[in-house]
């Protein structure tokens, strides 16, 4: 019966250090990011700006790989069905994590109950630009422009269903503006035509379009996040110029599959947090226009959660479904 006692006692010992235990032992091996899109874009760069950094943090290696695929579902789904033992992550964005839930008919992960949000890294404001050969400057010219030819001028974006699209249309939503909608197969073939003007007018990140607009080849109307931006600051915020509590800014951030241990999601989210205070990391990042973030693991949780539903919404009121 003593044996039997000492057994128990050390299993429930056992149980309540396993935590703390294995917080001290992660990571004993290479940690691997997920990037779900090409090289060399927004997402990849994040990460690649970010992982040496972090590996220092870590005291492990990081390794950045990309898997794209069905606009980023394929890798973000891949790491929701991983082991949830820290060593896989992605590097997730609005695009993947809140977007393209809210609006892909058949989409294999759910962004709240498949994914935890570790931690978040950068946030780029979307910005509303008009064509050389369109007839406008400002924000209040473009309403004007666009009342005047209902249905008829035209608005990029980088394709059905994307940040772009959802921000474009919740501005539709909020004017009252009747534009049509042409959606690419990413933002570079949409700015070529933008410069060429042939089409009107776009709505994109910030980081696609900042060189264009500062060289005077495309002209900024207005900015989509909550504060001016220190890149553009003389251009409106679209919330100041009488568009009420709108904001679409896009993020990146750090996920992990749903179920991991506490211990070792902090460990990753103080490493995360301590990469980001590197100044080589902040100038690299400040240099393409975006602004790091800074939140508690909850609060980003809860960001998440809010972003989701947010653009869930609007794509339930533009009946907005990709296939």
């Amino acid at each position: 019966m003593l044996k039997n006692l000492m057994l128990s006692l050390a299993t429930v010992s056992a149980a309540v250090l396993c935590p703390a235990a294995l917080a001290q032992e992660f990571p004993n091996r290479p940690v691997r990011i997920i990037v779900p899109w090409p090289p060399s874009g927004n997402v990849d760069i994040t990460a690649r700006t970010v992982a040496p950094a972090l590996a220092e943090a870590l005291g492990q290696q990081v390794i950045v790989e990309n898997r794209p695929g069905a606009g980023g579902t394929t890798g973000t789904a891949a790491v929701a069905k991983s082991p949830p033992d820290g060593y896989t992550l992605l590097l997730g964005s609005s695009g993947t994590v809140t977007n393209a839930p809210a609006v892909y008919k058949n989409i294999a992960y759910d962004p709240v109950k498949d994914l935890t949000a570790i931690g978040p890294i950068q946030s780029v404001p979307m910005v509303l630009t008009a064509a050389p050969k369109t007839p406008v400057t400002n924000f209040a010219e473009f309403v004007a422009y666009a009342k005047a030819k209902p249905g008829q001028v035209s608005i990029a974006s980088a394709g059905n269903g994307s940040s772009n699209h959802l921000a474009l249309e919740l501005m539709m939503r909020q004017t009252g503006l009747k534009l049509i909608h042409i959606p690419y197969k990413g933002s570079g073939p949409a700015i070529t035509d933008l410069l060429g003007s042939q089409v009107e007018t776009m709505m994109d990140q910030m980081t696609a379009s900042i060189g264009h607009i500062r060289e005077g080849r495309i002209k900024a109307l207005a900015v989509t996040s909550k504060l001016r931006s220190p890149s553009l600051p003389n251009v409106p915020t679209l919330a100041e110029l009488g568009l009420a509590g709108y904001e679409a800014s896009t993020f990146t951030g750090l996920f992990g599959p749903a179920g991991m241990p506490p211990a070792v999601v902090e460990k990753l989210h103080a490493a995360l947090r301590k990469a980001l205070g590197v100044e080589a990391v902040r100038a690299r990042y400040h240099s393409m226009g975006v602004e790091i973030m800074d939140m508690t693991q909850a609060e980003f949780a809860a960001y998440v959660h809010t972003d989701f539903e947010k653009w869930r919404q609007v794509a339930r009121d533009a009946n907005i479904v990709v296939e």
